[in-house]
């Protein structure tokens, strides 16, 4: 794939440069994706911290039950399937489409356009994914608390409390309660106890949100499924006079089954979190936590790399069309002088710089 540059006549070793400058700056969103994932598949493998717990807590004395949406189903469901229907919708964005969009023109490769589509929104939901599972992974290794059905997974030695006693009001008082360690487990399956401390934060919930709420955003970019805003600095009448715009020209808004297809991803990441409490795995603020986190992923990822249809790009009447914003300029490409516009072109703020070496105005 090769990039925009800024003239279109420049020397074969200039386009070059740009070319792999800017290529580059992209090979460097990957490797930092690809580098929180791995430090999170780490941070999942190792055993981290491990809570000391009561035998007489009620929250942790649930019984022991088998997942309904297993890990490899999360994963298939959060990453494979947004994965393919990014990919196909992008390569099937039809060439008028292209064409007549605020950032294209007939010059514009409608391949080229489409690839960059689909490079960018794969590109956004690994980040969602590989953020929320960085951060969860580490909290979990953190906090070690135990899950709601710790004690069955446990198997705790009654007959030998004493020995593994870590703490309490027990030591000091009769009858009170109280606190051991993993040791008195008699379970000797260690990857069980091991994701016994795996309570918080829930690992599905914030995988979930990260990539499915990441495809309803996505799909409801493209297709501009968002409740219709007035315009900006405009009236819809005027006092003694006509309409300050056509009302033909005012926006509506879309149709109801769009918008219900856009949120089926929201609501099976809803579903799956439930499931979460329903199988004793997870707290109420386990769930809640993990969706925080997975929300703010999902967020910052796509709105790191696509524009809503609300978008403003350059004054009050245009908008980004929900497209993905353009590759970054030239001289931008991996760094900017401090007080700079951005990663954009600055005397190319009103055009797109198409990925076939050659700028593309309106």
């Amino acid at each position: 794939m090769s990039f925009a540059t800024d003239n279109q006549h420049s020397s074969v070793s200039g386009s070059n440069r740009t070319s792999k400058l800017t290529i580059s700056s992209y090979i460097l969103d990957w490797i930092v994706v690809i580098v929180l994932a791995a430090i999170g598949g780490i941070l999942y493998k190792i055993t981290g911290s491990q809570h000391v717990f009561s035998l007489d807590d009620p929250n942790i004395s649930y019984p022991l039950y088998s997942d309904t949406f297993s890990i490899t189903v999360v994963g298939i469901i959060a990453l494979a399937v947004p994965a393919v229907i990014i990919m196909v919708l992008s390569l099937l964005i039809p060439t008028s489409t292209i064409t007549a969009s605020v950032h294209g023109t007939r010059e514009l490769s409608p391949w080229k356009r489409r690839l960059w589509e689909w490079h960018v929104g794969w590109l956004g939901l690994c980040l969602s994914l590989a953020g929320a599972f960085f951060v969860v992974s580490g909290l979990k290794d953190i906090v070690g608390k135990p899950r709601p059905d710790f004690l069955a997974r446990c198997d705790p030695d009654l007959s030998n409390i004493s020995a593994h006693l870590a703490g309490g009001l027990g030591l000091r008082r009769e009858g009170a309660a109280v606190l051991v360690r993993a040791s008195i487990c008699q379970n000797t399956d260690a990857a069980v106890i091991k994701d016994g401390f795996a309570a918080f934060p829930s690992g599905h919930s914030s995988f979930a949100w990260a990539g499915l709420l990441y495809l309803s955003l996505w799909l409801c970019a493209k297709f501009a499924i968002i409740p219709p805003s007035h315009r900006t600095g405009h009236s819809a009448l005027t006092r003694n006079g006509p309409p300050a715009y056509p009302l033909t020209s005012r926006p509506a808004a879309p149709p109801l089954y769009l918008l219900l297809i856009a949120t089926i991803p929201a609501g099976l990441a809803l579903c799956i979190c439930a499931t979460r409490y329903s199988d004793y795995m997870h707290a109420g603020w386990d769930i809640m936590s993990a969706t925080i986190i997975g929300i703010f992923f999902a967020c910052l990822s796509f709105r790191w790399y696509h524009t809503f249809p609300s978008t403003r790009l350059i004054s009050p009447t245009e908008d980004g069309g929900g497209w993905a914003f353009p590759p970054r300029s030239r001289p931008h490409a991996l760094w900017v002088a401090y007080g700079s516009r951005g990663y954009a072109e600055n005397d190319n703020i009103s055009g797109y710089e198409d990925l076939e070496l050659r700028p593309v105005g309106h």
